[in-house]
């Protein structure tokens, strides 16, 4: 029979190797007083015996500096890797999987070109990431609650305001359109800048012939025109403009807050043409009776505005028998006339035209000079009116006339929830009066009367009034009447069948 032999050669180290290591021990002995070598290139782990008759182990370590013990990336990721390093260059977004898509747009870098990622990239974490690194505050809310929207409107909001006519190429701001006109939906401008005005070149003995050089100056105050770049918004809802310069330091000038005949009618035009516009708010810009009724004709009819604010600007009774007219040509829901020159004059056309009308809910006309005259012209209209729900009369020079037929109001009518006649001349006798008012008004909700001579037991009782409607309509709105939902009808209370 033959006897199976196992080898014993795997277990015994070979000669040559035992010889290399004699070698390096005898060599290690005799050269101890050597120097160390400056660069040792394998640093060799002790070996481990792990008992007789057992192989020895010994683990090699490479000499590139770049060489790991990692396990190698998988394909999917080096594949990651490579979209994003080329993605301005070469854009994959939408051919790659829900999981490998996020990953690719957590690593993309905010700084990438518009033209790339404005009409492929719908994801908000990366327009999050966007607008954070560009703007240390921001309210996402005023913008719909979108990052993305919030970023192209800022966006272009910022190069409109630094816009310099005569300057800056145009292109800048229209190359732009392809690119935002999907997400921009409201536009607010604190400030156009004015042409750059050069030195005037020295005149001549001789004055001109021609009589233009005032007419060539007015024409270097025009600013940006907007009409291009609205028209091509196709879903802006809200206009905001203030002309004007901001932080002008030394170089302030009075130039800079024109807002020229040009101007306007380009900005006429331009609201005319946007048809879905909701909100056009144009403050703080100088505007007088002329150029709001050149503004004001432009909106007559128009299908869609609901909010016009021209406070803080010069208008006078002229503008606002413009704007009692649009009372009958729109669907205007908000009127805003605070701190301009209206009179008496101008509150009566505007009366005139709440007694009829059915869709305005809110009316602003603080800090005017209506006095007694135009408070109770608009005291008569709202005797009819049915749908007016805020009305803000501070500031207006009204006194006991007023208030008495307001108090007639207030015991009539039913769709006022707040008034405002702070700073005014009421009296001990007309707060006596507005308190007798309330005490037959069951829907009015806030009641300013301060500042205006109103003695303070009328005001305490008018509050307590005040409350107990506030109470009132909060008890209405978390238990509605039946007749306004059948689902309590058929509660357990009142169990159907």
């Amino acid at each position: 029979m033959q006897e199976t032999v196992t080898p014993t050669s795997l277990s015994v180290p070979s000669r040559s190797s035992a010889s290399i290591q004699e070698r390096s021990s005898t060599a290690g002995q005799g050269t101890s007083s050597a120097p160390p070598s400056l660069k040792p290139s394998v640093m060799a782990p002790p070996v481990k015996s792990k008992g007789p008759g057992k192989r020895q182990m010994r683990r090699i370590i490479a000499e590139d500096a770049e060489w790991s013990l990692a396990i190698v990336p998988l394909l999917t990721e080096l594949c990651i890797q490579h979209i994003v390093k080329n993605f301005q260059n070469n854009p994959i977004l939408n051919q790659l999987l829900p999981q490998h898509k996020q990953k690719v747009l957590s690593c993309l870098s905010p700084d990438l070109p518009l033209t790339v990622t404005a009409n492929l990239i719908e994801d908000e974490n990366y327009w999050r990431r966007c607008c954070t690194r560009r703007w240390p505050v921001h309210h996402v809310a005023k913008h719909g609650g979108s990052w993305k929207r919030m970023f192209f409107e800022r966006h272009l909001e910022n190069l409109l305001k630094h816009f310099i006519p005569g300057t800056t190429d145009p292109a800048v701001i229209l190359d732009l359109l392809p690119l935002c006109r999907n997400y921009v939906r409201s536009i607010q401008l604190d400030q156009f800048l004015p042409p750059v005005r050069l030195p005037p070149p020295p005149r001549n003995a001789e004055p001109s012939d021609s009589g233009s050089e005032g007419e060539a100056e007015e024409l270097t105050m025009d600013h940006y025109q907007l009409g291009d770049l609205v028209a091509g918004l196709s879903h802006l809802e809200e206009l905001d403009l203030v002309y004007g310069v901001k932080d002008c330091g030394m170089n302030f000038e009075w130039n800079l807050f024109l807002f020229t005949f040009r101007d306007c009618h380009s900005l006429a035009a331009t609201i005319k043409a946007c048809q879905t516009l909701k909100i056009f708010r144009l403050t703080r810009s100088k505007v007088d009776d002329d150029k709001a009724r050149i503004l004001i004709r432009s909106l007559l009819d128009h299908p869609a505005l609901e909010e016009l604010d021209l406070s803080h600007n010069l208008i006078g009774d002229r503008g606002v028998r413009a704007a009692a007219k649009l009372l009958s040509h729109s669907r205007l829901r908000v009127l805003n006339l605070a701190n301009n020159q209206v009179r008496a004059p101008g509150a009566q056309s505007l009366a005139h035209a709440l007694a009829h009308n059915t869709n305005l809910l809110s009316l602003n006309l603080r800090l005017n000079c209506i006095e007694d005259e135009g408070g109770q012209a608009l005291a008569h209209a709202l005797q009819t009116n049915k749908c007016l729900t805020t009305l803000h009369l501070g500031g207006n020079e009204l006194s006991e006339p007023t208030a008495m037929l307001l108090s007639q109001v207030l015991s009539i009518n039913t769709t006022l929830t707040s008034i405002n006649l702070s700073c005014n001349h009421i009296g001990l006798d007309g707060g006596k009066q507005l308190l007798e008012g309330m005490s037959e008004n069951r829907t009015l909700l806030e009641f300013d009367l301060r500042l205006s001579d109103v003695a303070q037991e009328s005001e305490y009782l008018m509050g307590k009034v005040l409350h107990a409607n506030r109470e009132a309509a909060r008890q209405q709105a978390l238990n509605p009447s039946p007749f306004m939902s059948p689902i309590t009808a058929s509660g357990p209370e009142n169990p159907v069948g």
